[in-house]
């Protein structure tokens, strides 16, 4: 079995190191044309995907295309890319001198991840908003997108 692990190095730090993610490539039948399960694990949101990749011609290629193919498979259902994600659209409000965003208006898996990232910050408590605790200054929002959160 092949394991992709993913880690954040913060500044570069090995010391402060974290794994993000992790992929794991096992042959499940062998053969000149062998099949691989593929199961991906994120740290926020456990088991992400699995999938089968049927008959790879084993050492037609370097490792690093069995692992691009494999983890393509897993995310999409097939072997070609799918179009580069768009960037985060969040609408930010500001009704009366708080700017704050609706944590319902972000998209998964960034969600998640951002709400982990301010679980013990303040937030504002937004009265005339419907959910008015499900709210987030935008500060913090537009920090953690720039990766200083």
């Amino acid at each position: 079995m092949l394991r992709v692990t993913v880690e954040l190095w913060p500044g570069g730090r090995e010391s402060g190191r974290r794994v993000l993610a992790t992929a794991n490539i096992g042959r499940a039948k062998s053969g000149v044309l062998a099949d691989y399960k593929v199961e991906l694990y994120e740290d926020v949101q456990g088991r992400v995907s699995s999938a089968t990749m049927y008959a790879y011609p084993r050492l037609a290629s370097g490792i690093w295309d069995l692992v691009a193919r494999a983890l393509t498979i897993a995310l999409v259902g097939n072997e070609v890319l799918p179009p580069r994600p768009r960037q985060l659209d969040v609408p930010i409000h500001d009704p009366d001198g708080v700017a704050y965003v609706r944590l319902g208006d972000i998209p998964e898996p960034a969600r998640a991840l951002f709400e982990k990232r301010i679980a013990t910050s303040t937030r504002p408590v937004i009265e005339e908003d419907s959910q008015p605790i499900q709210c987030a200054y935008a500060s913090d929002w537009l920090n953690f997108l720039s990766g200083t959160r």
